[in-house]
């Protein structure tokens, strides 16, 4: 009876597995059948290439490089931020933090993760888009560097979630050979902890940076939704997801505008994929 119980879970493991690569497989097909023919109108390098976003005008002006450039420029703002903080959290957490602090911590983090970006996309409307705005001069708080703060805010509980893990992973006579050899507990963690956990973190952050590049409220938000190629990050700016969640509901079904909107999803599909792949190449990556 066991035999014929763990055989019947194995095969719902499998079927489960093989669904999940068929429901990404269907949700590409969709998006290429309904972006591609776009490409009817418009050629694959002025549309990826083009600097002009005015899908409702006569004739409709179909370039996304400003929202290339946007959601380019909020993610690197927003990694630029979380890596160093995200990454030195977990190494606190893991090798430092007292037993009590650290369980306190955790949980912290994780519900941190457990917040709607569009609640977060509020509170930086509120609280955020101000101080920019008062800090730098600006006509507008509604930048790419608001949206890249509370990227960052938002990015950090992955990365410290999945760095954490695999500094705790590293086996502990690593820390115990450094620490006889006469290595202080900073040298260990400098010299010994954080290459031997590289892989594990380096895919935290291309986790993380794929939650930035994949969030539409909050950016939408607070980031000024301008169509424009942003000149510095203090700039408003239009990412590829806020221009779908904006204009998606407005666009005629049949149209350049909604097939211009679908290859966007097709752009952001292969960036996504290319982030996580890239991030499951280094997890699993032989030191």
């Amino acid at each position: 009876m066991r035999k014929i119980k763990e055989f019947i879970i194995e095969k719902l493991i499998l079927i489960c597995g093989i669904a999940s690569i068929f429901f990404v497989v269907l949700i590409f097909l969709f998006l290429l059948k309904e972006g591609l023919s776009v490409f009817n109108t418009v050629s694959p390098f002025s549309f990826l290439f083009g600097k002009s976003w005015y899908p409702i005008s006569e004739p409709p002006q179909l370039g996304i490089l400003p929202l290339i450039l946007g959601s380019l420029l909020v993610t690197l703002g927003a990694a630029i931020i979380s890596i160093p903080i995200g990454v030195g959290c977990a190494v606190y957490i893991a090798e430092v933090a007292p037993g009590k602090i650290k369980e306190i911590l955790k949980a912290g983090i994780e519900l941190l993760a457990a917040i709607p970006s569009v609640v977060l996309g509020f509170i930086g409307m509120v609280t955020l888009v101000p101080i920019v705005k008062n800090v730098f001069h600006l006509p507008t708080g509604l930048t790419a560097l608001s949206g890249s703060i509370m990227l960052a805010f938002m990015a950090m509980p992955t990365i410290v979630s999945i760095a954490e893990d695999a500094l705790y992973s590293i086996p502990k006579t690593y820390k115990e050979g450094a620490l006889a050899l006469g290595a202080t507990h900073w040298q260990t963690i400098w010299r010994v902890m954080l290459p031997a956990a590289s892989s594990g973190i380096l895919a935290a952050i291309m986790l993380g940076i794929g939650r930035v590049i994949g969030e539409t409220m909050a950016v939408m938000m607070i980031t000024g939704n301008a169509a424009v190629i942003p000149q510095s990050i203090l700039a408003p700016v239009r990412t590829l997801t806020a221009t779908i969640a904006a204009e998606m509901g407005e666009a005629v079904v049949g149209s350049e505008h909604y097939f211009a909107l679908f290859a966007v999803g097709i752009v952001l599909f292969v960036i996504s994929f290319i982030i996580n792949v890239t991030a499951d190449l280094f997890l699993h990556k032989k030191q």
